[in-house]
């Protein structure tokens, strides 16, 4: 978290897209960190985002938005986990839900989506220096892809990625390394994420990227 901080201030960030906010958590840590930017965070369930207003309505500059970013706009059905927060538009694989009971899917809810191109100009002003957290279980991709030349507008891009796949059709480590080295982005810092509590395996960690062009 430390070095997640740093790089928010090495870098001068002034805005942080929190795409798939749950409850908020993310952006509480951020400000318990020491960060005083504007946050943009966008939740599609709604429950979690009743929750996320009140949380917003505590720690300003703080706006809160019912969406689902993804490669498309228009309405999508989401699967619903019990723990909310590993909810997804992909089906969940069995070693998922050996590991993580809780993240079981309860329901389904329809809900709106839209790209990250299509928001980008509602929040940030131009030339704002921008940070894009992505946590889309298992479709963080689609949420690069709907980026569209949008994207390079972004100093550093975080996202929660599997070492090996807990939804269908879910991009691994190894293949969003070359996907956004592709994309002109590189490896700058890795966060641990959960394991499997039987053997101790890494499952998931979050990768923050820099726009190569900003790399020393």
């Amino acid at each position: 978290l430390a070095r997640r901080s740093k790089l928010l201030e090495h870098y001068g960030i002034e805005i942080v897209f929190d795409i798939g906010a749950n409850i908020g958590q993310y952006a509480v840590q951020l400000r318990q960190r020491g960060y005083q930017g504007k946050i943009v965070s966008f939740e599609p369930l709604s429950q979690a985002f009743s929750q996320l207003q009140q949380a917003a309505r505590r720690q300003p500059p703080w706006e809160v938005v019912n969406l689902a970013l993804s490669d498309s706009e228009g309405e999508a059905e989401i699967h619903v986990s019990a723990n909310s927060m590993s909810s997804s538009f992909l089906p969940m694989l069995p070693d998922h839900l050996e590991v993580m009971p809780e993240a079981r899917y309860v329901g389904t809810e329809r809900v709106r989506i839209s790209t990250l191109e299509q928001v980008v100009d509602r929040f940030a002003r131009p030339g704002q220096r921008r940070y894009a957290k992505i946590d889309a279980q298992g479709c963080d991709r689609r949420v690069i892809e709907g980026a569209g030349p949008s994207l390079k507008r972004f100093c550093l891009i975080q996202m929660e990625v599997s070492l090996k796949p807990l939804y269908e059709k879910e991009d691994t480590l190894a293949e969003m390394l070359v996907y956004m080295r592709d994309k002109g982005y590189q490896l700058v810092s890795l966060e641990p994420g959960f394991s499997d509590p039987r053997n101790g395996h890494l499952l998931q960690v979050d990768c923050i990227f820099l726009d190569s062009s900003l790399a020393p």
